[in-house]
């Protein structure tokens, strides 16, 4: 697992090797959080209104995914992958088998599954990364399959 410590060695493509594991920081996600998210980028009840989220499917307010997915790009930036230089999604499937709550404290657990150079970009290549958002209990909140764009050593 790569270090959180920001002084740690950034990473290029010509560094990471398929099935290493890295880790995030923990990040807490409070309730006026998740409203606030919501109220500006996904208005629904279920995750701006404490009262109304009890009648719906979640049973209570949830975070949106697309603040679930904020939160992971984040901890992702932050401490959980090491990048030198930019990293460019290129593509993302992205599932959210389990509501975030108020309360939860998530971090994120990323994989490197594939490694590819590019003779197109030969200062690039793409890495598939399988990053797994996941809470205080080790359920996973969100599960991302991405390819990103990562540049070489010069």
């Amino acid at each position: 697992m790569a270090s959180t410590d920001p002084t740690a060695k950034l990473l290029y493509f010509d560094d990471f090797v398929v099935g290493t594991v890295f880790m995030s920081d923990n990040q807490s996600i409070g309730k006026e959080q998740i409203i606030e998210f919501a109220s500006e980028f996904d208005p629904q009840p279920f995750h701006t209104d404490e009262v109304a989220a009890e009648a719906t499917f979640f049973n209570g307010l949830a975070a949106s995914g697309w603040h679930t997915a904020a939160i992971t790009m984040s901890m992702l930036v932050r401490s959980g992958l090491p990048c030198a230089g930019a990293m460019v999604g290129l593509s993302a499937d992205i599932k959210w088998p389990l509501p975030t709550r108020p309360g939860d404290v998530l971090h994120v657990e990323t994989e490197v599954l594939e490694i590819k150079a590019l003779r197109s970009k030969p200062d690039k290549g793409i890495i598939t990364l399988q990053s797994n958002t996941k809470n205080q209990n080790g359920d996973i909140v969100q599960s991302m399959l991405t390819k990103v764009l990562i540049p070489k050593r010069k």
